[in-house]
């Protein structure tokens, strides 16, 4: 038997080594978007590191046209950048054809998908109950231990909370490798984390590699079973209407989704399925208006479609819930400076002492500056005065934080619920269990 599979597998791989990946990329047959086309050997997954490679990029997907019943894959990808033009780069044009089109590298890339390996930073993962002021507590433990914030993104969801972080050591400018130094960080963090709660006790985990932000958070909050809460975390016109229903002729369960569309939400519905090791035979992607739709006839691993009512609430919750993680209602705020250590602890005490709740956080340090998104609410769950933040600003600096979209539209959110607090600095929450992990490349 083992023999056998040894020969499934070389044949697998001379099949793959004699029917290369294909990519197709398209600027003339579409009038508003860059036609990319990938036919490849199947295999499970694929589609999720396509799609992903794409969504790194930042890519906007407008239309999609999924394949893959039977040995052999193929996908059509309507995409623009972020302002709604096509890709011209050439550079960038260059690169996806590499990172998907030869053998070799995109071998590589399904071998190694969401993982990056690095020696000169340790990353942090935090999953736990939010509560008010939890990560600006985080980053004053981080600052005093001098290490720095490099990159970080954090979502809330049902009460929850999640973060994987980047850190530094100040002294040396990499990965923290003392193992003292990595039992203070857990012990402390794990204090800060906990509470009064006696909760799950934090981990620590030294790899040479974690797997990809994104997909690592929709996996923690999945793990956490987020999508049980049953508090409502968005409003009704962001609520998205997910379906699953099966199709007996062809033995398949057919999932359709319906929201407002954003970045990053083929990858999020994508991932969700994967993870769920559900399959993808068939999918249609339509999102060129301000609506997303995306049908998709999947089955599971074990080759079966959706077989109880209890299986397909969950598939529906589950996929609610990994679009809902990354919806931000709030006033958006975006940071541009240069990056210091403690930077983002004096930012985020800002945030608590001005009583503003962030939904959602996206901090990164390129070529020593520091680019930081937040997406902030007044933490009583009121509109947001705008004296608060004209005052802000003048602390932190104008030109350094500035607002981005409409703040009267934004100012109408309805309100969210006092326990959904990150950064909120006015009220005291004790109902809350965590558990951290530490990992250090080095």
């Amino acid at each position: 038997m083992s023999y056998s599979r040894n020969m499934d597998d070389e044949y697998e791989k001379f099949i793959r080594r004699m029917n290369p990946p294909r990519v197709v990329i398209d600027n003339e047959s579409c009038k508003n978007a860059t036609i990319i086309q990938v036919d490849s050997v199947n295999r499970h997954g694929i589609l999720l590191e396509v799609v992903q490679v794409l969504t790194d990029l930042n890519f906007i997907f407008t239309k999609a046209y999924i394949s893959s019943d039977g040995g052999w894959f193929m996908d059509v990808f309507n995409v623009t950048d972020q302002d709604g033009n096509k890709i011209t780069d050439e550079e960038v044009l260059d690169y996806i054809q590499k990172a998907l089109g030869s053998e070799t590298s995109f071998t590589a890339s399904l071998d190694s998908i969401g993982v990056t390996s690095s020696t000169d930073h340790t990353v942090i993962e935090l999953i736990g109950s939010d509560r008010p002021g939890l990560l600006s507590e985080l980053c004053a433990v981080l600052t005093h231990l001098k290490c720095n914030v490099l990159n970080c993104e954090v979502w809330t969801h049902n009460t929850r909370a999640a973060s994987v972080m980047q850190v530094t050591d100040e002294e040396s400018g990499l990965a923290v490798t003392d193992p003292e130094k990595l039992s203070v960080i857990k012990k402390m963090l794990c204090n800060v984390l906990k509470g009064s709660c006696k909760g799950n006790e934090a981990k620590t985990v030294v790899s040479c590699g974690v797997t990809h932000t994104d997909r690592r958070l929709h996996q923690m909050m999945f793990a956490d079973r987020d999508y049980e809460r049953a508090q409502e975390s968005c409003s009704e016109s962001q609520k998205p209407d997910v379906k699953v229903v099966n199709w007996y002729d062809k033995d398949y369960s057919v999932v359709t989704i319906r929201c407002k569309d954003r970045p990053k939400l083929l990858f999020d519905t994508i991932c969700t399925l994967t993870d769920m090791e559900y399959v993808v035979f068939h999918g249609n992607v339509d999102a060129e208006g301000s609506e997303a739709y995306q049908e998709y006839c999947i089955r599971h691993t074990d080759g079966f479609p959706v077989n109880s009512e209890a299986e397909r609430e969950r598939v529906i919750q589950c996929l609610e819930a990994a679009i809902e993680r990354r919806v931000s209602e709030g006033l958006k705020l975006e940071l541009c400076t240069t990056d210091r250590v403690g930077l983002l602890s004096d930012v985020t005490r800002i945030f608590r002492e001005n009583s503003l709740t962030v939904t959602r956080a996206e901090v990164a340090t390129r070529g020593g500056k520091a680019m930081n998104t937040f997406y902030v609410g007044d933490a009583s769950g009121y509109p947001i005065d705008p004296r608060i933040i004209d005052s802000i600003r003048k602390e932190i600096g104008q030109t350094i934080l500035k607002v981005k979209g409409n703040p009267p539209d934004l100012s109408q959110n309805p309100q969210e619920s006092p326990n959904r607090f990150l950064f909120g600095g006015l009220f005291k929450s004790k109902s809350f269990c965590n558990f951290g992990i530490v990992k250090s490349y080095s």
